[in-house]
Order: C-alpha cells, then sequence, then structure tokens
C-alpha cells in the first residue's frame, strides 16, 4: 500500500515536473520567439537607417558636388566681374577724358567766337571809321578841286584816286595822280604815284603818323610841282 501510494507521488512529481518543463519551455520559445522578432525589427530599423544613411550620404555627395560647382562659377564669375569692372573703370576714364577734352574744345568755341566777335566789332568800327574818313574826303571834294585842282575819284575796292591838274605851267592840263587805300585798320597806304616821286614813301610814313590829310595832300601838291620847276621841298 505503501508502494503504490509512493508510486502516485512518484508519477504525480514527474507529471508536476513535466508541468513545469514544459511550461518553462513554452516561456524559453516565447523568450525566443521575441528575442527573433527583436532581431528582425532591428535588422529592419538597422537597414532603414542605412539606407537613409546611404541616401543622405548620396544627398551630401550631391550637395557637395553642387557645392564644388557653384565654387566654380562663383569663381568664373568673380573672374568676369572682375574684367567687367576693369572695362567699366576704363570706359568710364575714356568717357571722362572725351568729355574733358569736349569741355576744353567748348572752352575753345566759345573763345574763338569771342574773339570773332571782337574782331567783327573791331572791323565794324574800323570800316566805319573809314566810311566816315571816306566821306570827308567826298565833302572836301569841291574845295581841294576848287583851291589845289584836285580830282577825287573813288575806285573799285574801297580805293580813292587823286588827280592833280595845274601843275605844270607849260601844260595845265597834264594829270598827276596817286592812288591811296585804308586798310582795315584805318591806316592810309600809297598804291600807285604817277608820275612817281622820290619823297613818296616818307610822305606816306608822316601821313600814317599824324592822320594830317590834307597836310599831306599839300606836300604831294608841292613835290608834283618840283619835278616841273626843279625845287627842293624842304
Amino acid at each position: 500500500m505503501a508502494s503504490v501510494r509512493e508510486y502516485n507521488v512518484v508519477e504525480q512529481f514527474n507529471s508536476k515536473l513535466e508541468e513545469i518543463r514544459a511550461k518553462m519551455l513554452d516561456q524559453a520559445m516565447g523568450e525566443v520567439l521575441n528575442d527573433t522578432e527583436l532581431c528582425q525589427e532591428h535588422r529592419q530599423y538597422k537597414k532603414s537607417v542605412l539606407d537613409t544613411c546611404f541616401k543622405k550620404c548620396k544627398e551630401d555627395e550631391t550637395m557637395f558636388d553642387m557645392i564644388q560647382k557653384n565654387k566654380q562659377e562663383l569663381k568664373e564669375n568673380s573672374s568676369l566681374l572682375r574684367e567687367k569692372t576693369a572695362e567699366h573703370v576704363e570706359i568710364v576714364s575714356g568717357i571722362e577724358d572725351k568729355e574733358h577734352h569736349k569741355a576744353l574744345l567748348f572752352q575753345r568755341i566759345e573763345k574763338l567766337k569771342k574773339d570773332q566777335a571782337k574782331n567783327r566789332e573791331l572791323i565794324q568800327s574800323q570800316n566805319k571809321a573809314n566810311k566816315d574818313r571816306l566821306k570827308k574826303l567826298n565833302k572836301c571834294k569841291d574845295i581841294f578841286q576848287k583851291h589845289l585842282s584836285l580830282e577825287i575819284r573813288k575806285i573799285q575796292g574801297e580805293k580813292l584816286q587823286f588827280v592833280f591838274r595845274n601843275i605844270s605851267a607849260k601844260d595845265p592840263d597834264m594829270v598827276h595822280a596817286f592812288l591811296l587805300q585804308l586798310d582795315a585798320e584805318g591806316v592810309y597806304h600809297i598804291i600807285s604815284c604817277d608820275p612817281p616821286l622820290e619823297k613818296m614813301t616818307q610822305l606816306e610814313s608822316r601821313l600814317q603818323e599824324t592822320n594830317n590829310f590834307s597836310a599831306f595832300l599839300a606836300n604831294v601838291r608841292r613835290e608834283f610841282v618840283a619835278l616841273h620847276t626843279g625845287a627842293k621841298m624842304v
């Protein structure tokens, strides 16, 4: 009886051990499965991280290439900008030089205009003075003709011809004449003299110095008379 009971206890003990072993095996298998799932998840995560890193590296590599390309373009653009700046400075300098020459040219033109205006005024003034002198000579024409037997003729080119008669006692109608001209400055010049007078140059110089035309005419007449009488004017 005791042996049967002992047998039952052993059986129960073994059954209990088998039950405990089964539980522990199930538990171990569950842990193994859990660990396997965790490993798979870990591998998947690791793969995902690696893919992300690879993709990031690819993106970084592409970005690095873009940065290098941008640096090269920036360098080329900087060089081009320096060249353009140098050209711009040269163009600006050329424009400034042209503007300076243009300003100088305008100044010269203005000066020439002023000089021309002054010369024009001077010429007009001299022409007016010459015309006034010619008018005075024409007004004195009758007086000269009456007292000196002198005829004054206006010749083309603002010239005057002075014709003397009654010089020679033998031939009162013999003509003695000289041609006179006023220049732009109002200076008297003897163009010709017929018959020639030895002292005409001296008389002309005295006329230019004194501007005394009446005395000049009287002296010329005396010289013409001296040609026939042999007398010399002192």
